[in-house]
């Protein structure tokens, strides 16, 4: 492993790739750590502190800490998730058929459709800093002590600006890396906040410990819960069903080709943590539209206090509600990015079947009702892991955020991450962090 590691250094593509990624991280980083002007860091920590496992928790989460610093970053990603919901929905119903004709044309649609989301993402993040702003300006606090300390016109639209400034460069971020990095720059953004505070959270296990508020043997139960939930996700992330597909022989010229063995595989979680972003997008609407009540004091906080109650983590029916927009999404996104008719359609045009099956419509059926059922337990697992901590902080009373989601969106992650460094490693002649060795004709991966 430490020789594999070392090879990324080697390769001065993958090396520059790799400092790039860290750099733009780093950057990220300080970003979210420069807060807005005319803030009182002691009534948001307040705030943060009494809703730090509700949907506030949720959004703190997905930008890196920053929202709970109220930084020029408090925004994070979640506008360019939201509008790259929208869009997905749009293309997904049919709604726009011109959105339909992009998507199929390629590279210079998927340019086009880049953009336009870049505009949805500027429209929704001017929308949703005003919606904040609106909200902190009055939203008092457990502490008593007001967020902003001289709240007028003047300072809302520089908030305003300064939030959609931001989004706007987490979002120019995020890009970057992808295409000029490693990894995907908009996940890796959300990868590095939740990372950060992994020490943080263990740093305060140990002082409770020391300090006999918490028990030893608690402490193992809890590590290893957590331990298991680990082993899970890694197991769900990376299980698959794979569907058999024989090629049949032709004869091209004077050779014979075909007459092939493989496989169509078909992940258990698909989604991976797309699912859950777009279902925290969704719980998190409700609250910004609140904010834009005719009158703030007298429909808008009472609505908007409402709504933070009924998402609170404790309660059964935000759990049943977060749960089935999990499964939902789990659906929609693998009946936009697999079609099992292409899919039937490619296998028959180059003379491959699945064993039993006919070619054509039969074909097809039977990958989408593979693909339903597959989809169903991937589903309910990340939907169970989304509402676990929830029922470990009510029934164990668990002194710290444990996240599921958190570990979900981090092992999905590093596994992306981790490919595409060993497709760069393995595409130059080098080894591979997972080694394969050839036993009787066939290839097996050695850790």
């Amino acid at each position: 492993m430490l020789k594999s590691f070392l090879s990324i250094f080697r390769v001065v593509e993958l090396r520059n790739k790799v400092i790039f990624t860290l750099f733009v991280i780093v950057a990220y980083r300080i970003g979210a750590t420069i807060p807005i002007p005319g803030i009182n860091a002691e009534a948001v920590k307040s705030l943060f502190a009494a809703n730090a496992n509700g949907l506030l928790g949720f959004l703190d989460m997905f930008s890196g800490g920053a929202l709970n610093r109220m930084s020029v970053f408090s925004m994070g990603i979640m506008p360019y998730i939201n509008a790259s919901i929208i869009m997905s929905l749009m293309q997904g119903s049919h709604i726009i058929p011109y959105l339909d004709r992009l998507a199929k044309e390629g590279e210079q649609g998927r340019k086009k459709l880049t953009q336009i989301t870049r505009y949805g993402t500027l429209l929704l993040g001017t929308i949703q800093s005003f919606g904040l702003t609106m909200a902190i300006s009055k939203m008092p606090t457990p502490s008593g002590l007001p967020i902003v300390i001289e709240p007028s016109l003047s300072w809302i639209f520089l908030t305003v600006v300064t939030l959609v400034t931001g989004t706007v460069l987490v979002m120019w971020l995020g890009e970057q890396v992808s295409e000029r990095g490693i990894g995907n720059g908009i996940s890796l953004i959300i990868f590095s906040g939740i990372v950060e505070r992994f020490p943080h959270a263990c740093l305060s296990i140990v002082r409770l410990v020391q300090m006999d508020e918490l028990s030893l043997l608690y402490a193992l139960v809890l590590l290893a819960i957590i331990v298991t939930v680990l082993v899970l996700v890694i197991w769900v992330e990376t299980a698959q069903r794979r569907i058999p597909v024989n090629y049949a022989k032709k004869m091209i010229g004077r050779k014979m080709y075909g007459g092939q063995t493989s496989f169509l595989p078909i992940k258990v979680d698909q989604s991976g943590v797309i699912a859950v972003i777009f279902s925290v997008s969704i719980l998190s609407a409700p609250l910004t539209v609140a904010q834009f009540a005719p009158d703030w004091t007298i429909w808008g906080y009472p609505i908007a206090k409402k709504i933070m109650e009924w998402v609170n983590s404790g309660s059964v029916v935000y759990s049943l509600v977060y749960a089935f927009l999990v499964v939902f999404f789990c659906y929609f996104y693998n009946s936009i990015s697999f079609n099992p008719k292409d899919l039937a359609d490619n296998m028959k045009k180059s003379g491959g079947f699945i064993p039993g099956i006919r070619p054509g419509d039969n074909t097809s059926g039977y990958i989408q009702r593979v693909l339903e059922r597959v989809t169903f337990g991937g589903a309910l697992f990340v939907a169970g892991i989304a509402v676990l901590p929830d029922y470990l902080r009510s029934i164990m009373n668990a002194p710290f955020f444990f996240g599921g989601t958190s570990l979900l969106i981090v092992v999905g992650v590093a596994l992306d991450t981790i490919g595409q460094v060993e497709s760069h490693l393995i595409m130059r002649h080098y080894e591979g962090f997972m080694k394969k060795s050839r036993i009787k004709g066939r290839w097996f991966n050695v850790k």
